[in-house]
């Protein structure tokens, strides 16, 4: 089995002991994006809306570097801090997804790293 690391500066770098992405046998596993905006490394302001997308421009763009899109995504997981966000973050979401909606997992959680409300991570093909 070879794993190959998908690594890009359109996406933050990693603010632990892992990659962006790992691609193997036809499929991308992204790490979880906090909304981090890649050129200054700090959290987004302005509320959910704001703070999921930049989450799923990040993710787009660590698909797209391993050779993938939004449109390829067969499995997301979406970690909360607060499950009261669900209806605000389910709005911007959809519009990433459109008709092409992946199967999906969405859970509350005490606290994400930096004091972001929203984390997601993807299972995408290639």
């Amino acid at each position: 089995m070879k794993k190959e690391a998908i690594v890009t500066d359109a996406a933050p770098k990693a603010i632990g002991p892992y990659e962006q992405g790992i691609r193997v046998h036809g499929f991308i596993f992204t790490a979880g994006q906090i909304p981090l905006d890649p050129k200054t490394g700090n959290v987004v302001e302005g509320g959910i809306g704001a703070q999921t997308k930049q989450v799923l421009e990040n993710l787009s763009a660590v698909l797209k570097a391993g050779g993938s899109s939004l449109d390829q995504v067969i499995k997301a997981t979406v970690f909360l801090k607060n499950m009261a966000d669900f209806p605000a973050m389910n709005e911007v979401y959809a519009g990433y997804f459109g008709a092409s909606k992946p199967a999906r997992s969405t859970v509350a959680v005490a606290e994400l790293p930096r004091g972001a409300l929203v984390e997601i991570d993807l299972v995408a093909l290639t």
